[in-house]
């Protein structure tokens, strides 16, 4: 963003240790609609950009919208009737079967038709995937491998409070066995840009065992996802999904994020998310050689056919480094060190702050996404790796596969 010579002043609510680098950090919730458009106003922004979901899904775009004070203030993410796309599984499932885009079969419930729902486990087969209907920060996913287990997560969201508000409702849907992958879409309301797909790495431990986490690493291109495929994807799910938006009325200018399973060569959307994700970003975003914040200014003003869009050649590889006891219990504070010894590598800092003037310490599960491009996967997978085990703090993990299944990846 700063690199861009369209960008004179770049401004972060709330920020890291990492943004304060780069720009200025404001000290208010990204939840705090009256104090975001008050710093808009008086620091002069002329394009909001907005990043996580649930400000999304809370309406802050109509709240931007609804202010007169604002309406030169062009914003980017969708409409509240947009964002529930991320907001309700149920309401995208019913999105996606209305409008025709491949998906798994599933169905919702709630506490009232619990019953209901032990007695639709019975007869499913297994494994068998259970999701809160909410926002849930990327962890309100079950995949239950037993009828047993099935149950008690049903029974522990929809009575026991399990995801809270999230999991009131649960969407419970067929396994579908085959390859993730995400596709990004940038919209501006009218055309759209297909952005370099990803493969992300969500279970804590290594050959993809334990629980979910928000992101371990990513891996961009995706070797699997050849033009054949991705061709599908524009056709199967990107279009019907654009065509499906304008038929609900909604305008929705910003990212799509599709979560898709490659089942046999066929593609099938697993959720849509309605900004980019993370760590996806962290290797979609560097593979953009196009100035990011021209491609963001038409995204604004509607002129995105205007805009030719650049895509590097090469591979890109994130490393996520966790704090110990991700994504359960874990500890903040701990003092970060090394990070200047780090070389030819992206470092994009996640849970970080500062513990008084200089010293960075960690502050949040997922710490630092470490990014390298490379001409191979294999070089790139090296100096991503090799920048997870130089940076040093006390109880530091990471994953030492991502991107190996995609070197031994054969048709």
């Amino acid at each position: 963003m700063v690199q861009s010579a369209l960008c004179d002043d770049l401004f972060v609510a709330p920020g890291n240790a990492g943004t304060a680098t780069i720009a200025t950090n404001l000290p208010i919730s990204y939840n705090d609609f009256e104090a975001i458009a008050q710093s808009v106003l008086e620091k002069r922004v002329d394009l909001v950009v907005v990043g996580p979901e649930e400000p999304l899904v809370a309406g802050i775009v109509d709240y931007f919208h609804g202010r007169a004070d604002l309406k030169h203030v062009r914003i980017i993410g969708p409409t509240q009737a947009g964002a529930q796309l991320e907001g309700s599984k149920d309401f995208s499932k019913h999105f996606m079967k209305k409008y025709g885009i491949p998906t798994a079969n599933s169905q919702t419930f709630t506490s009232e038709t619990l019953e209901e729902g032990m007695a639709y486990l019975q007869n499913h087969p297994l494994p068998i995937v259970l999701k809160a209907d909410g926002l849930a920060a990327g962890k309100g996913v079950i995949i239950a491998e037993t009828l047993l287990e099935a149950q008690e997560a049903l029974r522990a969201m929809l009575v026991g409070g399990k995801f809270g508000a999230a999991g009131q409702k649960v969407v419970v849907e067929q396994f579908l066995r085959g390859i993730e992958l995400s596709v990004f879409v940038l919209s501006d309301g009218e055309n759209y840009k297909i952005l370099p797909e990803a493969k992300d790495y969500k279970r804590i431990g290594e050959a993809d065992t334990g629980p979910n986490t928000g992101g371990m690493g990513a891996v961009s291109p995706v070797v699997f996802a050849d033009h054949n495929f991705l061709r599908k994807v524009e056709e199967k799910v990107v279009k019907p999904t654009m065509a499906g938006l304008r038929s609900e009325n909604i305008k929705y200018v910003g990212f799509i994020f599709i979560g898709l399973m490659n089942v046999k060569g066929e593609p099938y959307v697993i959720e849509y998310n309605v900004r980019m994700g993370d760590p996806e970003t962290e290797v979609v975003l560097p593979r953009i050689q196009s100035d990011l914040v021209t491609l963001l200014a038409a995204t604004a003003k509607g002129t995105l056919h205007d805009i030719e869009m650049n895509i590097s050649p090469q591979v890109a590889v994130t490393t996520v480094v966790v704090s110990g006891g991700y994504p359960e219990a874990y500890e903040n504070g701990k003092l970060i060190t090394d990070t200047n010894k780090v070389d030819d590598v992206f470092v994009f800092h996640a849970g970080t702050t500062f513990n008084g003037d200089t010293d960075v310490v960690t502050n949040g599960g997922r710490v630092m996404a470490l990014t390298a491009l490379a001409n191979s996967i294999e070089k790139a997978v090296q100096k991503s790796q090799r920048a997870a085990q130089t940076v040093q703090f006390e109880g530091k993990y990471y994953r030492h596969d991502i991107g190996v299944d995609l070197i031994r990846y054969k048709d």
